[in-house]
């Protein structure tokens, strides 16, 4: 017997040996279809279950009481049962899980999802390609780039525009920093950071957002190297958007401290009101300052489909990059962002050449690699997702679903204001609302008392999910809408269920507290 038979013997001795000690390999292949399908079919019957008995969109449970349950867990001792481990995923995780699609839930920005973006999600994990290379991903590379190519289109940014999948918002933040940094000091300094290093001059670099924009923007300026205190908070009008005066005024003010602007972050949707700022009018600003403007439309994306109001979003083509959530108004699971640039060689920023990986030899030939254009390497097909939900419904159809929530808000803005029972912060212009308990004949001191308690006794009973913020020093309540089978009167059953714990709450002698 020579020694490649007597290796496929032993190898395959091996194999018998392996499958009669664990009984399976269950690994995906063709001889595990079976198993596979019939796991499927017990995992579906477990969501199903899930879903059609959910009465609350969270049981209210602590973590505390919730933490017990994984006392006895020990995850060197599998169940080598699939029934057995999915039970034991229905008891930790399934029931009492926050579910975004119940009509009480009105918390956060988390959307419930289409069944066909579902489907995508277990063909993409079967598959599993990786979206960074060609030879990984074949047809998976140019469903996500026509996807990119057409949301490039629909913000209208131009021929030259181009982008990649992300993991969502922060993460396009960060992106978008990280090229409006690196373009200014080529273009400025002519010095490229990418291979020197962050210049001396970098302490002195400013961007400008409003103080009510995302998080992320500081956290990526840190992660930059800039710190925080590059990030310069500008004022806010009465709407909740980018004060364009205190804008100009502000960066006169950095001129003269010798500071160096370096970029405008608007949003088209922020987080706690949902206010757009004024785009065309800071688009006019980047340009006078030769400065790079980013859109935040983490949020406001889903006007890109909007059948009556996309023009709301008139300006976000004069952007030189842009943030989109596919995970929010597009109704798609998480996660599933992207990012975009006008001008697709501000991309090159990100990109490195590993021969085993994406050789310069390939670029020179046309192969399209993905990981040419984003920070990460490993990706997965997300834009799969998007794909089959726009293949079977249509972005008609989302954009319909996004039209009504809008109308909706409005329709609960004055539903509200006509309480007398309630402060309403903000005039809606996407899908949420700010406001508070604040009957008059109480006194401010106990209206701050009672507002964040109202939020804790509802996520304690479970019934209903509804947010916390606070602006100028005050607690409020918010309402965000994102599923569009809401109706009013499922609205007004939760306001009501509020002046009741309200009601309650400020005839009670609870202490105190700002949690």
């Amino acid at each position: 017997m020579g020694n490649a038979e007597l290796l496929a013997e032993l190898s395959e001795q091996a194999a018998k040996h392996y499958q009669s000690f664990f009984g399976t390999s269950y690994l995906f292949n063709k001889t595990s279809l079976a198993a596979f399908k019939s796991s499927i079919v017990d995992g579906l019957t477990l969501i199903s279950n899930a879903v059609e008995h959910k009465e609350r969109p969270f049981t209210g449970i602590s973590p505390q009481d919730l933490a017990e349950k994984f006392r006895d867990v020990d995850l060197d001792k599998p169940h080598h049962s699939m029934s057995r481990a999915l039970n034991e995923v229905n008891e930790l995780y399934l029931n009492d899980a926050v579910y975004f699609h119940h009509p009480k839930y009105m918390a956060h920005l988390n959307c419930p999802i289409v069944y066909p973006a579902i489907v995508a999600e277990l063909i993409l994990s079967s598959i599993n390609s990786s979206l960074d290379t060609w030879d990984q991903s074949a047809g998976g590379t140019l469903i996500e780039q026509m996807l990119i190519d057409w949301t490039c289109e629909r913000l209208q940014l131009g021929s030259d525009a181009d982008g990649v999948f992300t993991s969502g918002g922060t993460q396009s933040n960060l992106m978008a920093l990280l090229l409006a940094r690196d373009s200014y000091c080529e273009q400025h300094f002519i010095h490229s950071v990418k291979q020197d290093g962050l210049p001396l001059a970098s302490s002195r670099f400013r961007i400008f957002t409003s103080s009510v924009s995302h998080f992320s923007v500081q956290k990526s300026a840190a992660i930059l190297g800039m710190g925080y205190q590059s990030v310069v908070s500008v004022k806010v009008d009465d709407d909740f958007k980018m004060d364009i005066e205190d804008l100009i005024l502000k960066l006169k003010q950095c001129h003269e401290d010798n500071l160096i602007p370096i970029a405008i972050v608007a949003t088209a949707g922020t987080t706690d009101f949902g206010s757009i700022d004024p785009l065309i009018e800071i688009a006019k600003v980047a340009k006078m300052n030769n400065i790079w403007m980013h859109v935040d439309a983490a949020y406001g994306c889903g006007l890109l489909t909007s059948n009556s109001h996309r023009h709301r979003l008139t300006g976000i083509e004069q952007a030189d990059s842009v943030t989109v959530d596919f995970h929010k108004s597009f109704f798609q699971p998480v996660s599933c962002g992207a990012f975009f640039a006008k001008s697709k060689q501000h991309l090159k920023v990100v990109t490195h050449h590993a021969d085993y990986l994406n050789p310069l030899s390939q670029s020179k030939e046309g192969t399209p690699n993905l990981v040419n254009k984003s920070i990460q390497t490993t990706r997965r097909f997300d834009a799969l997702k998007l794909w089959l939900t726009l293949r079977v419904m249509g972005a008609t159809q989302l954009g319909a679903f996004f039209d009504q929530l809008i109308e909706l808000t409005l329709n609960v803005f004055s539903l509200l204001k006509d309480e007398p029972d309630f402060e309403v912060l903000n005039q809606p212009e996407l899908t949420a609302i700010v406001f508070r308990y604040a009957p008059k004949v109480l006194e401010e001191k106990t209206l701050e008392r009672i507002n964040p308690e109202i939020r804790k006794s509802l996520s304690k009973s479970g019934e209903v999910m509804i947010a916390a913020t606070k602006f100028d020093g005050r607690h409020y309540l918010k309402f965000t809408f994102l599923n569009p089978e809401l109706t009013l009167s499922d609205i007004n059953l939760v306001i009501q269920k509020i002046k009741k714990v309200g009601q309650s709450l400020s005839v009670s002698e609870a202490p105190y507290n700002h949690q």
